[in-house]
């Protein structure tokens, strides 16, 4: 492995190793070591404060009621599978971390986090494939929030405008081992999505931190900024980052029904039940800033009520179907954003589904209408309600739901609510216009 490491840095020219972590407010951070030292690093990696896993996004302090201070020290031990050069940064690559203590899985790492419920997974005989759908705007340089364009959804006049960034952005991907699949110009102006194709869970996860990376880096090289902040403009679109989920057993997709076409099957219909159970809690982990809220309005296409349905954009879970047979693939939690840990977000998701399915759980009917033209009778009367309004809400869900508590486990729970009662405390009466500049280069 060592002289393989070696070989790969020497071809490229690395001087740069950066390894990477996400912290508890999604912010993604890294410590890079210079290659001459590669030998010392290369196993052990770089040592950080246990309190980074206590810090908020608005400022470098520990929270209190966290369990951590500064005093002690975990290990980010580079994942080298994940190794790849930076193609928006010559001289540089970068590679995922895990945290670790004494040697060990550290209780507060996200990563390994994900990690546990992708075994729960597999002790139940289940192959998690996954994807995280992004969209995000391009900015220009400045003190003023201003997107680089004017045009509409799907508008080729953008595409024409952005081709240029769009296209490295492609290939910086595609040369980090990220099959892109589509993109178009999303609604709001300068605002983008690109595809990438799903893979296994922990990678999906991982390719959500590179995508970030990649889509902000190269931005930077074309004088512009990206950001995937959930709510930018008042009166224009928001960011979401849908997640898409679908379930494998010895390679065969068990989301179709076998026997009626069209329709998701039995154990498809038990994991959507679950996240819907359990989504109030959980959207302090997909949506989990103060900012994710604003985005989360009727009629927006974010998933703002408790329901599903085949194709319905307005529902938190929307089961897209394909244009033949076998369909449905796959299931799109819509109430989720960039803001997101995806570790986080992906581990709840699914301890939430496979909970579903333990206990056979089962789903109501799909609606096929926007929920949000209901009367809040109707709605009642096909029990269908309203998602948490704000984060303090959804922190309130979480720290009441025992599956998803013991899931992250007492510890990595704590430190998680504290990060985020911290941030609602300190945002919840702030206006948009203040909120997006200081978040704005966060996520």
């Amino acid at each position: 492995m060592a002289n393989k490491i070696r070989k790969f840095l020497k071809k490229r020219e690395i001087e740069w190793v950066r390894i990477l972590w996400c912290d508890n407010a999604n912010v993604i951070r890294g410590k890079a070591f210079h290659t001459a030292f590669l030998e010392e690093h290369q196993e052990q990696g770089i040592g950080i404060s246990i309190a980074q896993q206590a810090v908020p996004v608005m400022y470098d302090a520990v929270v209190p009621g966290s369990g951590l201070a500064p005093v002690g020290e975990v290990w980010l031990r580079p994942d080298w599978s994940t190794l790849q050069a930076l193609p928006y940064s010559p001289g540089s690559a970068r590679v995922l971390g895990d945290l670790v203590q004494r040697g060990k899985p550290w209780a507060f790492c996200p990563r390994g986090f994900l990690r546990r419920m992708v075994a729960q997974a597999e002790e139940m005989g289940l192959h998690i494939m996954a994807a995280f759908e992004n969209e995000f705007y391009l900015l220009q340089p400045g003190v003023e929030l201003e997107p680089v364009d004017q045009t509409l959804f799907a508008s080729t006049f953008g595409m024409d405008l952005q081709a240029p960034v769009i296209r490295e952005m492609a290939q910086a991907l595609i040369q980090q081992g990220i099959p892109v699949e589509r993109y178009y110009p999303e609604g709001g102006p300068g605002q983008q999505e690109i595809a990438i194709r799903y893979s296994d869970a922990l990678q999906a996860a991982d390719r959500q931190i590179v995508f970030r990376e990649t889509i902000r880096g190269v931005a930077l090289n074309h004088n512009m900024r990206a950001s995937f902040l959930p709510k930018i403009f008042e009166m224009q679109s928001g960011n979401g980052c849908h997640l898409h989920f679908s379930l494998w057993q010895q390679g065969q997709n068990l989301m179709p029904s076998l026997t009626a076409p069209w329709e998701l099957s039995k154990m498809g219909r038990s994991f959507v039940a679950g996240l819907l159970h359990h989504l109030p809690a959980l959207m302090a982990l997909t949506t989990p800033s103060v900012n994710s809220y604003r985005r989360l309005q009727p009629h927006a296409w974010s998933g703002a009520f408790r329901c599903w349905g085949m194709d319905n954009r307005e529902a938190a879970v929307r089961i897209p179907s394909n244009p033949t047979l076998p369909s449905p693939t796959h299931i799109e939690l819509k109430t989720a954003d960039a803001s997101a840990n995806p570790y986080l977000a992906l581990g709840g998701a699914i301890a939430a589904g496979l909970d579903g399915i333990r206990q056979n759980m089962t789903l109501g009917e799909p609606v096929a209408v926007d929920p949000g033209h209901w009367s809040e009778a109707e709605r009642q009367e096909l029990g269908i309600d309203r998602l948490p309004r704000d984060l303090g809400e959804a922190i309130a869900h979480l720290s009441q739901n025992s599956l998803l508590l013991e899931a992250l486990g007492s510890e990595l729970a704590q430190a998680y609510l504290a990060v985020r009662k911290a941030e609602w405390e300190f945002f919840k009466d702030w206006n948009l216009a203040d909120e997006a500049k200081l978040l704005l280069e966060r996520y």
